[in-house]
């Protein structure tokens, strides 16, 4: 296993650097703003995450040891391959993602490149107490979904009166559900 590797820049291969370690280079993905702090020629010791196939061996490098960490963390997560958990740690700094997935903000974790709705709620579902950060009470208020059913009976309602079904639904989404069809229909009405 390599956990670090400690030589020269040689040279920048799009998402990767080549590091010279004794006459051998090795080829490391890095994210792109460790990229811009790795200067051709420089001295860098970089933490190593292994990604190991049946056709490829995959090296990923990371400056900082908790960021290396917090990519492993993401890896965990079904769905997050490695090239997933460098664009999650590309859209912000490590604090950033952090309180993101502490918070439930799948909007900033969705800004990665291939990185949809359903892998960030995964994501916050399954790190939100691992991250370092105290997790929002409301963290995972998307897994309780409250959208009103088009079957709803108020909703059939309004749209017989002349709502479209976006405003049918729209409206009833701050009506309690409990109170009665007729009391229902007749807040959205009130306006």
């Amino acid at each position: 296993m390599i956990a670090r590797l400690t030589g020269k820049i040689l040279e920048h291969d799009g998402s990767a650097v080549v590091v010279d370690c004794s006459g051998v280079g090795y080829g490391v993905t890095v994210c792109p703003d460790d990229q811009g702090r790795l200067s051709l020629g420089s001295e860098v010791s970089l933490y190593i995450a292994e990604n190991i196939k049946e056709d490829s061996f995959d090296l990923y490098g990371f400056l900082d040891k908790t960021r290396k960490e917090l990519y492993l963390q993401l890896t965990s997560v079904n769905g997050v391959g490695p090239k997933a958990g460098i664009s999650i740690l590309s859209v912000g700094s490590e604090q950033q993602i952090r309180r993101a997935i502490a918070e439930g903000d799948t909007a900033y974790l969705s800004r990665a490149v291939g990185v949809g709705k359903k892998v960030a709620e995964r994501v916050v579902v399954d790190l939100k107490s691992k991250v370092g950060l105290l997790a929002s009470h409301d963290a995972t208020s998307f897994l309780h979904d409250d959208t009103i059913s088009d079957n709803d009976e108020a909703v059939q309602a309004l749209t017989a009166l002349g709502y479209s079904l976006s405003d049918a639904k729209q409206a009833l989404t701050s009506i309690d559900k409990n109170l009665s069809l007729a009391e229902r229909v007749s807040m959205v009405l009130k306006g």
